[in-house]
Order: C-alpha cells, then structure tokens, then sequence
C-alpha cells in the first residue's frame, strides 16, 4: 500500500508541475494539493512501516516531512515561507535512509541512496551550488525515492523479518515496562 500511494504521489507530482508550466495553474495547484495529501499519508505508512526499527527516530522523520509538506502547502496557497522545504525533506531523507539501514526486512542499498538524497537536498540548500550540481542533486534525490517507492510496489518488505524486529521491539518495551516500579505504571 505504502509504494502504490508513493507512486500515486510522483505521479500526481509531475502532472501537478507540468499542468502549473503550461499555464493551468489553479488545476496544476490542486494536483499539488492532492500529491501533498498523498505524501502526508506515505509519511505515515512509512512511520508505522519503520517504527519497529526505533520509534522515536521514526516519528522524528515523520515529523521532519509533516513539516516539509506544511511548508510546500504555504507556497500552494501563495504564503511566502522563511525556508526552503528541503531545509524539512533533507533530514528526513536522511533520517529514513538510517532506518532503512538498520532494518532487517529492507534492502540496505535503499537506505543508502535515501541517506544520499537527504545529503543532497541539504548541499542544495547551500547558495553557492553550481546548476550542473544541483540537476544531479535532484536527479539522485528523485532515483532514491523513486527506488524505495517501486521496491516497496513490487517486493514489498521481508514481513517475516518486519515481524521478528517488531517483536523484538515490543519485547525491549514490555521489559523497560516491567522494570518500573508499580506507582511509575
């Protein structure tokens, strides 16, 4: 589910931005309104899919695109914002490429490439990046994505490895639980 609504949103993405080009701007903009939805919704799935790997660094990469989504909503809508979205989708690239990593039920090549986006919206960030630079920053960026989105479409995750690292997850919060004393429960 999560790499169908993934697709959904790149899809929606590139319509959305060549509708906006050739001067169908209110259309073009709801694309981009419906594509955020949908990546609001995939930073969820992806939360919950990379939760079991470590909690908090999952909901802090959630957080990091639920803010970038807000601020590429501002700019639909025709409200200036201080940053740039990348300033939010950088760390978050970052943040799942880490957790793809440590996982055991996703390919570690995943979890490189997202680490190599998320470097690489943040060197964009940079004022002084040459344009040949920043074309090959976006074109990794989006092969990154665009890899994770189609394995997940295709492959899916390794459910028996989602499971064990998920119950091992659960089994570090039942005994932290257990170690508390009864007036901390």
């Amino acid at each position: 589910m999560t790499g169908a609504l993934y697709l959904v949103y790149f899809l929606t993405t590139m319509l959305g931005m060549l509708l906006v080009s050739r001067g169908f701007a209110v259309t073009g903009n709801a694309v981009n309104i419906f594509s955020t939805v949908c990546y609001l919704v995939v930073t969820v799935l992806l939360y919950v899919l990379l939760r079991p790997v470590n909690r908090g660094v999952s909901l802090l990469a959630a957080l990091f695109s639920l803010g970038g989504c807000v601020d590429m909503s501002l700019g639909l809508v025709h409200v200036d914002s201080p940053v740039s979205p990348l300033v939010f989708f950088g760390p978050f690239c970052l943040l799942i490429g880490y957790l793809i990593l440590r996982s055991s039920f996703l390919p570690r090549f995943l979890g490189v490439g997202m680490s190599v986006a998320g470097v690489g919206w943040l060197a964009f960030l940079l004022p002084a990046v040459p344009h040949a630079l920043s074309v090959a920053i976006e074109v990794v960026g989006f092969l990154a994505e665009l890899s994770l989105c189609l394995w997940l479409l295709v492959k899916g995750v390794n459910e028996e490895r989602w499971k064990q690292q998920a119950g091992a997850g659960a089994v570090k919060l039942s005994a932290a639980d257990s170690m508390s004393s009864p007036a901390q429960r």
